[in-house]
């Protein structure tokens, strides 16, 4: 058994190992979309964690975490659950819930899910790995109560990836203002970023990841450029009057990105 754990323990990535790095020691975690149940295993299997939840909706993913958990000889540890988001957690039983690999979009709605059902009452740390659309949750922990604290960017097999730790604190308003306050965001002199497109923009970049870019980053926002230069050209060479005013919405934000991307270069040591 012991020569299995360390087995699982070499094989997770650098995305997965990045999730469980921001796991805090000694808490009960609840792992939503485990898909294989690795990032469950890996935590026990340290002992990192005393006890983890595989939620997995899809029959066959389910079937691979219950081998995978079951080979690692973890079973009365890791309990495999088959639902639908936070469907799989009872309340009060796990201190932290990881969600990865799905849309923004996608983690905020079962979070929202979950915390109608009254399924983040006790939980206390939220680790989360949106592919896309990571504004759409760093929105969701601010407009219900929760502290961004920390932020990872990384790239691994072509794909860049970020993760997000939010904690539960009482002065999670507080925090948060501050974090997004359009001060904070990097532009010109004689710009023309209004404070309410400012604070989207944080909300964009990511407040810890703005306030220290590194290399991903930048390989990111300039592939992000990219993508949205040629939807424009795309939408301009339609000749739809509503796809040349969608495209010159894109243009100014493609502009807004640029000046800020230049600034945080200019200011690099």
């Amino acid at each position: 058994m012991d020569c299995v754990g360390r087995l699982m323990i070499t094989k997770l990535s650098h995305r997965l190992g990045t999730i469980a790095g921001l796991v805090t020691d000694g808490a009960r975690v609840a792992d939503i979309g485990s898909d294989h149940a690795l990032l469950p295993v890996y935590l026990v299997s340290k002992g990192q964690c005393p006890s983890a939840i595989a939620g997995e909706l899809n029959q066959g993913p389910y079937e691979a975490a219950r081998r995978q958990v079951r080979e690692a000889g973890l079973s009365q540890k890791v309990d495999v659950r088959k639902g639908n988001g936070m469907a799989v957690v009872t309340p009060g039983e796990t201190d932290t819930v990881t969600i990865a690999g799905m849309g923004g979009h996608l983690i905020a709605t079962i979070l929202e899910e979950g915390r109608v059902a009254g399924k983040l009452e006790q939980v206390k740390e939220l680790v989360l790995q949106p592919n896309v659309g990571e504004d759409a949750v760093r929105h969701w922990l601010t407009e219900h109560g929760w502290a961004l604290m920390e932020e990872r960017i990384l790239e691994e097999d072509g794909k860049i990836y970020e993760v997000l730790r939010a904690t539960r604190v009482e002065d999670a308003a507080l925090h948060n203002g501050e974090l997004y306050k359009a001060l904070h965001l990097p532009v010109q002199a004689n710009s023309l970023i209004s404070d309410d497109e400012a604070v989207e923009l944080i909300y964009r970049f990511g407040p810890y990841l703005l306030a220290e870019p590194n290399e991903v980053f930048y390989l990111k926002w300039d592939s992000e450029l990219r993508k949205m230069d040629r939807i424009c050209t795309q939408m301009e060479q339609s000749g739809a009057d509503e796809a040349i005013v969608r495209a010159k919405q894109f243009r100014l934000e493609m502009a807004q990105i640029e000046e800020v991307l230049a600034c945080l270069r200019k200011d690099k040591p």
